[in-house]
């Protein structure tokens, strides 16, 4: 199966010409999604399909895509649906993100060819290299520009797809995340921007909020504002103490992150300004 994303400006007929399209290529569709966001005008679809010239001559289908999408003004990526996104993972000291992933990744649930963990700590070393992947520890300690060179150097040597910022506690330059736009997936607590700073479970609590929650973004140079991806929420009771309130949040930050990557990779993300379109299963 090939999965085409694209998105464009609005005009009348776009789905028709692509699926019209798609079937003149011999090609048979298998799900179609399809939205028109009436503030902006621009056109989201995410389409499935086996067959025809994708399978027989991919070269000249991909050719004649970038050509419709020419047409379109379209931002568009093609690809094969079972191709794993090869993956590199960014953790510190708080492996609960990692343990999950690592888990999903295991069985199959995450499409991700996954070749490294990199951390700015060890604590991880063990969780990570007794699934048989490379563990890398970058030292923070000292010269963080230069820290951030070599993973940058890292990750282009491992042609990282797709980054998990998995409680990474490292704020990225805007050099990388420029470099990986699209391509970098972070989670934190929801109680950004009330809370901010060290031991915010605590100052909630002492608030008394009713919620909880994790947010799942795209990570770009201004911290923590990239599209939303997923989002996930519990709620506090009164009788819930500040170590409750860390569990339910470890929960939904695990939850969060987990779809977020999934939506990725399965390509039902389209982002576009400050905004994330997602085509949920």
């Amino acid at each position: 199966m090939h999965l085409l994303k694209l998105n464009c400006p609005d005009a009348v007929g776009l789905l028709a010409r692509i699926t019209g399209f798609i079937a003149a290529s011999g090609g048979n569709l298998l799900d179609v999604s399809q939205y028109t966001d009436p503030v902006s005008r621009w056109f989201f679809t995410r389409l499935a399909f086996t067959g025809g010239m994708v399978e027989d001559d991919f070269a000249r289908f991909e050719q004649d895509t970038r050509a419709l999408a020419d047409s379109m003004n379209a931002e568009w990526t093609l690809r094969r649906s079972d191709r794993p996104v090869r993956t590199v993972i960014l953790v510190s000291k708080q492996d609960h993100c990692l343990v999950d992933l690592l888990w999903r990744w295991r069985s199959h649930e995450l499409n991700i060819d996954l070749p490294l963990v990199l951390s700015n700590h060890d604590a991880v070393r063990p969780l990570v290299e007794r699934e048989g992947i490379r563990f890398e520890k970058i030292d923070f300690s000292t010269d963080k520009s230069a820290a951030f060179e070599q993973l940058a150097s890292r990750l282009r040597a491992e042609g990282a797809e797709l980054v998990i910022l998995a409680r990474f506690m490292q704020i990225l330059p805007e050099a990388l995340c420029r470099e990986f736009a699209g391509k970098i997936i972070n989670i934190h607590h929801s109680f950004l921007p009330a809370f901010v700073g060290a031991n915010p479970y605590r100052r909630a609590f002492e608030r008394g909020v009713k919620l909880i929650g994790a947010t799942c973004h795209y990570a770009t140079e201004n911290l923590d504002q990239g599209p939303i991806i997923e989002q996930e929420v519990s709620r506090v009771e009164h009788y819930h103490e500040p170590d409750d309130l860390i569990r339910l949040g470890r929960d939904c930050e695990r939850l969060a992150l987990a779809r977020g990557v999934r939506f990725h990779v399965e390509d039902r993300v389209l982002a576009h300004g400050s905004r994330a379109i997602v085509f949920r299963d």
